[in-house]
């Protein structure tokens, strides 16, 4: 019996040491959020993906910044005490071309805090592929469900650079192509590079 007990108590000691380690990995993976840099005209911003809570919408953006999409692309739309959006022209207010719209994953619980990210995207909510903005201020009334029943998915935040995206918001819009709120002197994206996987 006595032996039993010993056997009984390393199986438990092997146990309670496996679900530690599978905890502290667990922790080191969770911390270990991909990070972006986005190297524009007006400095560098670097951006921290929470693919914990938002994998698809992650991914996708992940995917256009491996591609060199972002590259040469623009903040075409500064609404100060708003946000600032790009992703999708180049800075002659050329569309690019991009892949197929995803999922909406608006319903992660993550909030469109100042300096959180979020795809940009039409009516249709699940319409999101390559543009994003960064909000300049909190904007509660585009956290789910918002007006139309979805709001917008949130899928990081700035870590570094918000005293960039301060300047950005500041610069003279004009209207241009069509679009309302264009900045008069482009803000080009000059690299945009996954700098933590």
């Amino acid at each position: 019996m006595k032996k039993y007990q010993v056997s009984l108590s390393a199986v438990l000691a092997k146990f309670v040491t496996f679900f530690a380690g599978m905890a502290l990995s667990g922790a080191v993976l969770a911390s270990a959020a991909p990070q972006v840099s986005l190297k524009t005209s007006m400095g560098e911003i670097v951006l921290e993906l929470d693919q914990e809570k938002a994998p698809k919408t992650v991914a996708n953006f992940l995917g256009y910044v491996k591609s060199g999409f972002y590259n040469g692309t623009v903040f075409h739309r500064v609404i100060d005490g708003f946000m600032v959006q790009g992703g999708g022209f180049d800075a002659k207010m050329q569309p690019k071309r991009t892949g197929k719209a995803i999922t909406s994953e608006s319903k992660n619980g993550l909030k469109n805090l100042q300096y959180s990210v979020a795809m940009a995207r039409s009516e249709n909510p699940n319409s999101a592929t390559s543009q994003f903005f960064i909000n300049v201020i909190d904007n509660p009334s585009l956290d789910y469900p918002a007006q139309d029943g979805h709001g917008y998915t949130v899928f990081g935040k700035v870590i570094k650079g918000q005293e960039v995206v301060q300047k950005m918001k500041g610069v003279l819009v004009d209207r241009a192509i069509g679009f309302d709120d264009v900045p008069v002197t482009p803000i080009v994206v000059k690299s945009a590079k996954i700098i933590k996987q």
